[in-house]
């Protein structure tokens, strides 16, 4: 049988299932007489509420035609449907599943992997803490991850276009999105440069943290091990490798404060500069590209954490380290901040909200299984965290072996400088330190290219799938323009003051905002789309519907675990100190203002969408709160129904 319409299904009677082909000319066909186990229809006959074509049976009679023409009965009648895209281009995916998945995963394990968990860890009871951790991560974290990959897969759309499928006056969620990320990448991508610039200057015999007699070393430098039997250490000593951190890389004791920043670093800019660069040439032509890089940006800090635990290990001391990194406190777990924490640290390192993982799943296959990809990629990344761990107290058990001090003495710095300075120091003295040294901060540029090539995709996906024809064909001069945009806003970080700018980021103008968008993304979904709805979506995808535990986790326990967490912030809001400096009140005010510009767009979309939309008030809201019909907007399909005799 012969039909003249591009990309048609020749089909032999006999007893074969007829399979699904995509045409290169953005045309869409299915042959709706195929009957997939466990799909159901949503959104009427013949469609899901995603906008494509159900696989199923569209009808009594159109599954009546499916059977005789499997039974291969002369006269019988089948139908196909023809869906037709004429204006969008087909819409990229990945090249293989690994690149999915090491993407995924590089997004997820971070710095905050390296330096945070460890240390929050062994400061909320040590092995006590991995208790409410664990807990937090079953029913907080994991969930939260696999809603997003969900949503994403299903609906093929970034963070701003969802959701008029799921709810049209929630997608203000997407813009606030969208600026939270641009807030990380102004602060994010400058500890990459501190790294960096690290990492040039490791390629020298002696490290320049280990000595005092550098131009930018004081009288107060003192570098103090147990074999320096001359040297004393007291209240005023400073080591070497932190006034390499304060004085030389930051140069932080030329501004008094946020008030006067003072002068871009150039050495800075030019280290930011690179890594911008770094970053463009590898997302600029979408994730076939960028899921070929992760392949070594992914993988490569898996093998130096290797090399250092096994070298961590066998270093002096380092048991009092582990000791004192996994010795229980259950004492702790009756405090409230241990919770707290245990939920932030879950929810951060997953790293819902931030639309990343919608536009990643959004570039899979249809009926990619999400809900293994989600189970699989989070248990990766708390091990990751817990491995951490130990690469870091060994060399702090080490550190504290040599200067003949107690572990929490040496380990009392959280932040980036417990790898800037601690752990540069451990490295400093290690033989082979310049091998160390490389490698180390090697890897900790590769975990941070993983997050900006992740948060940037998000942002981008999400602006080109909104804006299809004004950006679709112009993908590398937009991402061009967005990298230049994160540039400039991350000089203020490379300034002499540059480390106040960038705390002041992490703690007001990124965590409660997400998490807040987050919270009405659940509300929006769970309650507005429907669980119901949004298990059928899934059933549809994998085969099966998600379980009692998910649907709880999303309509009461996850909203109840984002709400802990807000509350506990407002509640107790962080006293923030860096080094001697105390941040004064007003900065706490311009932090809440910068959170709050983000956020602000919720309700700012939620009011322009009620004012723009016609009909009366009543009329209004339903149609805000419905999901749109497929193809009232975006992508206009055509479809053609071709009935022929075989």
């Amino acid at each position: 049988m012969e039909m003249k319409q591009p990309e048609m299904m020749n089909r032999e009677d006999g007893g074969e299932h007829e399979k699904e082909q995509e045409s290169q000319e953005n045309g869409r066909l299915v042959a709706d007489s195929v009957a997939e186990k466990g799909q159901k229809s949503c959104s009427g006959p013949g469609q899901v509420s995603n906008g494509y074509p159900s696989t199923s049976p569209q009808s009594p009679r159109d599954g009546a035609g499916a059977g005789t023409d499997r039974g291969s009965t002369p006269g019988a009648f089948r139908t196909l449907v023809v869906q037709q895209t004429s204006l969008d281009p087909p819409r990229e995916t990945w090249s293989k599943k690994m690149d999915f998945l090491l993407s995924v995963i590089g997004y997820a394990v971070d710095l905050g992997n390296v330096w945070r968990f460890p240390y929050i860890c062994y400061q909320n009871g040590g092995g006590a803490f991995l208790l409410p951790y664990l807990l937090m991560a079953v029913f907080g974290g994991v969930p939260l991850f696999y809603m997003e990959l969900a949503l994403g897969q299903f609906h093929r759309s970034g963070c701003i276009s969802i959701w008029k499928h799921i709810c049209p006056i929630f997608k203000g969620i997407g813009f606030a999105i969208c600026i939270i990320a641009l807030y990380i990448a102004f602060y994010y991508n400058t500890i990459m440069a501190w790294a960096l610039y690290y990492l040039l200057s490791s390629f020298r015999a002696t490290l320049p943290w280990t000595t005092c007699t550098n131009q930018w070393n004081t009288p107060n430098c003192t570098h103090y091990l147990s074999t320096d039997l001359n040297v004393s250490w007291t209240n005023y000593s400073i080591s070497p490798a932190e006034e390499f951190y304060i004085r030389q890389v930051l140069q932080v004791h030329l501004s008094p404060g946020l008030h006067q920043l003072g002068w871009v670093s150039w050495q800075l800019a030019l280290c930011l500069l690179f890594i911008f660069t770094v970053v463009y040439f590898s997302i600029w032509k979408g994730v076939k590209t960028s899921g070929k890089v992760v392949w070594v940006t992914a993988t490569f800090p898996y093998l130096v954490l290797l090399i250092l635990l096994i070298r961590g290990a066998t270093l002096p001391g380092a048991w009092r380290g582990v000791v004192f990194y996994l010795k229980p406190d259950w004492s702790k777990l009756l405090t409230t901040t241990v919770w707290l924490d245990a939920a932030a640290q879950i929810f951060f390192s997953l790293g819902p909200g931030f639309g990343v993982l919608m536009a990643f799943a959004s570039y899979n296959p249809f009926h990619n299984n999400c809900y293994k990809d989600a189970l699989v990629t989070s248990s990766v990344n708390c091990l990751t965290s817990f491995l951490s761990g130990f690469v870091i107290f060994t060399v702090l058990g080490y550190m504290a072996e040599m200067r003949q001090q107690r572990v929490e003495t040496v380990a009392k710095d959280a932040g980036p400088s417990l790898l800037f300075i601690i752990y540069a120091e451990a490295i400093a003295n290690m033989p082979a330190a310049t091998f160390f040294a490389i490698i180390f901060f090697l890897m900790i540029i590769m975990l941070g290219l993983d997050s900006t090539f992740a948060g940037l995709e998000g942002v981008i996906t999400a602006m080109l799938d909104e804006f299809p024809h004004l950006l679709a064909r112009r993908r590398e001069w937009f991402v061009l323009g967005l990298v230049c945009v994160c540039y400039l806003g991350a000089l203020s970080t490379l300034t002499y003051g540059g480390a106040f700018v960038v705390k002041l980021f992490e703690e007001y103008a990124t965590g409660p905002a997400v998490i807040t968008v987050v919270f009405l993304e659940v509300i929006a979904v769970s309650w507005f789309y429907g669980t119901t709805r949004f298990c059928n979506d899934v059933q549809l995808m994998l085969g099966f519907a998600p379980g009692v535990f998910w649907r709880v986790c999303w309509v009461a326990i996850c909203p109840c675990f984002l709400l802990f967490i807000i509350g506990s912030f407002l509640a107790f809001p962080p006293e923030v100190r860096l080094f001697d400096y105390l941040y004064p009140f007003w900065t706490t005010v311009l932090g809440y203002c910068i959170g709050v510009s983000s956020f602000i767009c919720v309700p700012s979309y939620m009011v322009y969408h009620l004012v723009t939309t016609k009909g009366t008030f009543k009329q209004r809201l339903l149609k805000s709160i419905t999901p749109e019909a497929p193809g009232s907007s975006g992508r206009q399909r055509d479809t053609i129904v071709i009935t022929n005799a075989v």
